[in-house]
């Protein structure tokens, strides 16, 4: 049950990008919760991957890397579900950036432990 209301959070985190930012499109809610489920796919099996492979640079950059690692996950989503388009890869940096504070924000506030 909790996984369910962290997908449904998340896709509400994406829905709201385009209001947030001009450089997000999302088609339709199907496209949001593919989105989503793809994220949370990528972020699961491939991020941690391509941090372990660039640990050193984010270690010279103080950790500062991530962010563009995240970035790079956001734009990968946006490229492999239709309906779901980033306009450029400083777009998915700063994407990414509000999508990961959306989400925390709202799990903050709707999962009690």
């Amino acid at each position: 049950m909790r996984l369910l209301l962290l997908w449904l959070i998340n896709t509400a985190a994406i829905l709201a990008l385009p209001h947030l930012l001009e450089s997000v499109r999302v088609d339709s809610l199907s496209s949001a919760f593919m989105a989503a489920l793809v994220l949370g796919l990528v972020n699961t099996v491939i991020r941690p991957i391509v941090i372990l492979l660039t640990l050193p640079v984010t270690f010279l950059s103080l950790g500062l890397f991530i962010f563009i690692i995240n970035g790079l996950m956001f734009w990968v989503v946006a490229d492999l579900v239709t309906g779901f388009q980033v306009a450029s890869f400083g777009s998915a940096v700063l994407a990414a950036f509000v999508y990961s504070v959306l989400s925390w924000l709202m799990s903050a506030i709707l999962i009690r432990k």
